[in-house]
């Protein structure tokens, strides 16, 4: 399994607006459909890599967790289905069923949204707050396959948290790692 690490998009950075279909309830959303009041997580993943696996039900248990506080989530997946058919938006839905997913589970057929956003792997995260800005990129937590630390999310946690204290953007932020996205030849 390939260990790629984020791009670090720069902390201030707009969130780049998109239109995408939601493989769940199969509507058009955009990013303003999505937005929490407070806040809003966007993370790319995919169905396949063991790196998301790992962080599932994190994923899942923070959405829940903040969804209350006006913190949104949604999850992107760009990878290229001709290469990786399991990535497909029918397989992104099921998936989303089976991992109990609370947030729109998007498909970005053309990729242009991995690119507007310099996504470089699965899972990587971003925090925007309610100005639509950059305030946290990175990693979910220090786990790992493997490498046998508990999954918590306690830096995005620790980002979030912050924001809704309305506390400057954390010092230290983390490149996340994970499989690197599968991009169209």
């Amino acid at each position: 399994m390939a260990r790629t690490p984020s791009n670090m998009l720069p902390l201030g950075t707009t969130a780049p607006e998109f239109s995408l279909r939601d493989t769940v309830s199969n509507k058009a959303m955009s990013f303003n459909d999505i937005k929490g009041s407070h806040g809003t997580v966007v993370f790319f993943i995919c169905n396949h890599c063991p790196f998301v696996i790992h962080v599932n039900d994190t994923l899942v248990a923070l959405a829940n967790e903040f969804s209350s506080k006006g913190i949104r989530f949604v999850g992107v997946s760009s990878n290229d289905v001709e290469n990786y058919p399991q990535d497909g938006p029918a397989e992104m839905k099921a998936h989303a069923a089976a991992a109990g997913y609370p947030f729109p589970y998007l498909y970005d057929e053309t990729q242009e949204v991995a690119k507007a956003y310099d996504a470089a792997c699965t899972p990587d995260i971003y925090l925007f707050d309610n100005a639509q800005k950059l305030v946290y990129r990175g990693q979910l937590d220090d786990s790992r396959p493997g490498n046998h630390i508990p999954s918590d999310g306690s830096d995005l946690k620790a980002a979030i948290s912050a924001l809704l204290k309305q506390e400057p953007p954390l010092n230290i932020q983390k490149p996340s790692i994970g499989c690197n996205i599968k991009w169209k030849s």
